[in-house]
């Protein structure tokens, strides 16, 4: 019974060991196979398939199987040394999310299932295996994708080039031809390798170049210190719940001149200083409503005339000056009939009596950017385009409700300002003209502290235009107040070269020159006003308190202001004369001519060849634009031939130029983007951001800059950033959690581009009580 027992127990071990070794000697063939299949076949790169479309730095969608870099998060862009000698460029393109609200087309057509199609990328230095594809892809990656290292995203997804670059005899579906022809017209409105290069600024810059930080030494509000912990956050990772700013203005909310519980605490406001500035402590994260009926605004020429009631609902200075043809309601419209206080016949008679009673203002010629005082509706600015006349049109926001909303919503340049107790945000002795036509300003008080300041402004040999009661009437306070006015502009030195009554409107206005040079000041009997201490900066204007002292005529020819401009259009694209005797390196680190020189070259190709034709924007619907930081007005420059306009914005902490673009015949102002930005929500059609967000992030974070830009974009508006790839990155997640489209974005190396368009979508729950 033992032995029968044991004998079952070896056959067993037998048939275990005789398996065992069957499987060895299977395992080693296979392994022997495979080795042979892997020396003998073509080694195929493996395809990551990325499915979050919320990325924008540089990534590979090809790459090889043993080497393929760490696509996790923070190191989307490290590639192996070998893998950088062949790179594979890629391109993302989907059809149109069709969110809410907006009407978004896409910048090609694509599959109709939107269905990814692929390819194998070329590249310069080809293998062998990939000699055989056609001439007409490797021409567009000679043109189009730029040294083995760029990455594109077309409307929010990504693709890599392979159906277009098939074998052209091969058989294609009609499908495929389809999707093939979609792809090559998406890669012909890509920037192509000479617009996408990039100036960069220099470290020269920080001891040739003042900034308004370091000129304006009495400002009250210092910039915020540097935060290391600013927002910088990978893009799948963030997240933000938006909500309506629950604030009392509304749909018409300003953070800096709506700041209740900063005017509440004025000791005074006696000098308008509940008009001024004052900015909360942190900018609001939260997003203005739109008004109930909003519509997409209408388009210029038109809307100089008119426009809809319901984006500017009110009605207060229709019965104000409804009499004075400043405004009226026709329906479903607010219109325009080119009416002022000084001009109810018509704003164009006006401008040719101001013509006519001083010939050498030459609008348009000699006279190209002016300043409009108190500008009501803007009407005034708006009618000199007919002239070529550039205005910078301010008003307070008070009483006149929403004034200078209407010039915005008009596209007619303006922003809101007060002449109260700080000087206007603009350099000295750049205006080629200043107008007031009733504009509600005492000049005359107080040492004539507010028309000092107008003085400062003036470029010597420039005009102030004053159409007011006490030109023209008789009554014993007009009749005051113009022995006031004469007694305080000759003491100032400025000449009245006319005055003039026009019959048609009823009304007078006069003209005084300020001087071209010294002589009048060093001869004068009178010290008062006196003469500003040599000290004190011309051009500080950021929180700079108003001073009741008048500055010297410059005399030095490397100074600004000195000489008056070329004639426009010529002075647009001169080199300024103080930059041409001038050493001072540019900001760009050459000689300050060439700087200006090369900097217009660039925006001129960069706008011609990517942003009018490579971004799918309908530029009829564009009139209100601003460049966030601009540095020659370059930019602003390209686009002269288009139907806009361009608020150049000088930040405080960048070299000061603006004198620059003045002296082209452009305009601006300076700006501290950690603060809200002094104009209505909705009013620009498309912002412009060279390398701004970057630099922003050292001093304070981007959430409530973003929001800023919400702001003032007007639903159906445009951004458009170059930056740093990584800020590109947290932008466009900052879009997307606002539904905003994400039109393009592209990246080179450690650069990239951003264009987005904002939608109409709002949250529908409002924040905590603000």
């Amino acid at each position: 019974m033992a032995s029968d027992k044991r004998g079952p127990r070896n056959d067993t071990r037998k048939s275990s060991s005789y398996c065992s070794g069957i499987t060895i000697v299977l395992f080693v063939a296979f392994c022997l196979v495979g080795v042979w299949m892997m020396t003998s076949a073509t080694v195929v790169p493996v395809e990551f398939s990325l499915a979050d479309s919320n990325r924008s730095e540089n990534r590979d969608n090809k790459l090889p199987a043993d080497s393929g870099p760490d696509l996790s998060e923070g190191n989307s862009g490290n590639k192996p040394e070998e893998f950088k000698e062949n790179p594979v460029q890629w391109i993302e393109e989907k059809p149109n999310r069709n969110e809410e609200g907006s009407n978004n087309k896409d910048l090609t057509s694509v599959p109709e299932n939107g269905s990814e199609k692929t390819m194998e990328g070329i590249n310069d230095e080809v293998d062998s295996e990939n000699t055989g594809k056609d001439e007409s892809s490797q021409k567009v990656k000679e043109n189009y994708l730029l040294d083995g290292s760029d990455s594109i995203t077309i409307n929010g997804t990504e693709e890599n080039f392979e159906k277009m670059n098939d074998n052209p005899e091969s058989e294609n579906t009609e499908k495929e031809k389809k999707s093939q022809e979609a792809g090559q017209k998406m890669i012909e409105n890509l920037p192509d390798g000479a617009q996408a290069e990039l100036l960069n600024e220099t470290s020269t810059q920080t001891s040739s170049w003042l900034t308004q930080d370091t000129e304006s030494k009495n400002e009250k509000e210092k910039i915020q210190n540097s935060n290391p912990n600013s927002l910088s956050i990978p893009d799948k990772k963030f997240s933000h719940s938006w909500k309506l700013c629950n604030v009392t203005a509304g749909a018409d909310y300003i953070p800096c001149l709506d700041n209740v519980k900063a005017i509440k605490k004025l000791r005074s406001t006696k000098h308008y200083e509940h008009r001024e500035r004052h900015c909360p402590e942190l900018g609001p994260i939260c997003l203005v409503p739109l008004p109930n009926g909003y519509k997409s605004p209408i388009k210029w020429p038109l809307s100089r005339d008119k426009i809809w009631y319901n984006n500017v609902p009110h009605t207060q200075l229709v019965q104000y000056k409804g009499h004075q043809n400043w405004i009226k309601v026709s329906g479903e419209y607010l219109t325009f009939p080119g009416g002022g206080t000084q001009f109810k016949h018509g704003v164009s008679h006006y401008i040719e009596v101001i013509q006519a009673s001083h010939s050498d203002i030459a609008w348009g010629k000699r006279t190209r950017v002016i300043l409009d005082v108190g500008c009501g509706v803007a009407s005034f600015g708006g009618y000199l385009f007919d002239k070529d006349v550039l205005t910078m049109s301010f008003a307070p926001k008070d009483e006149h409700e929403a004034q200078v909303q209407f010039a915005l919503e008009r596209g007619i340049p303006a922003i809101s300002a007060v002449m109260g107790t700080k000087r206007l945000p603009f350099p000295s002795a750049v205006f080629d003209a200043i107008h007031c036509a009733r504009c509600r300003v005492p000049w005359h008080i107080e040492g004539g502290k507010l028309l000092l300041e107008l003085n400062r402004l003036l470029r010597p040999g420039g005009y102030f235009v004053w159409s007011a009661t006490p030109v023209y009437q008789k009554l014993q306070e007009d009749v005051t107040i113009w022995e006031s006015m004469s007694a305080l502009t000759k003491s100032m030195c400025w000449k009245m070269v006319s005055r003039t009554k026009d019959k048609v409107n009823g009304v007078g206005l006069a003209i005084f020159q300020k001087p071209n040079d010294n002589s009048c000041y060093e001869t004068r009997m009178a010290t008062d006003p006196p003469l500003c201490e040599d000290t004190d900066d011309r051009d500080a204007s950021w929180n700079v308190p108003l001073q009741a002292c008048m500055h010297k005529v410059p005399v030095d020819p490397t100074v600004h202001g000195a000489q008056w401009p070329q004639e426009w259009p010529q002075r647009l694209v001169e080199v300024p004369y103080w930059l041409k005797k001038s050493s001072k390196i540019g900001v760009y680190g050459k000689q300050a001519s060439d700087d200006f020189q090369t900097d217009y070259e660039h925006w001129k190709r960069v706008v011609s060849k990517s942003y009018l034709n490579g971004l799918g924007i309908d530029w009829s619907t564009v009139r209100n634009v601003m460049d966030m930081r601009a540095v020659y007005g370059g930019f602003a420059a390209a686009l002269r031939e288009m139907q806009v306009w361009v608020m150049n914005v000088v930040t405080t902490d960048s070299p000061d130029t603006l004198p620059i673009i003045y002296e082209r015949g452009l305009f601006g102002l300076y700006h501290d983007w950690c603060e809200s930005f002094s104009t209505y929500p909705r009013t620009y059609d498309l912002l412009h951001a060279d390398h701004l967000f970057s630099l922003l992030k050292s001093r304070c974070d981007l959430l409530p800059v973003f929001s800023e830009v919400d702001r003032i974009l007007r639903p159906e508006g445009k951004l458009i950033v170059r930056d740093k790839a990584e800020t590109i990155s947290e932008l466009e997640a900052m879009a997307r959690s606002l539904n905003w489209e994400v039109r393009m974005t592209y990246t080179k190396d450690t650069e990239g581009l951003l264009c987005v368009q904002k939608t109409l979508w709002r949250p529908t729950e409002f924040e905590a009580n603000m």
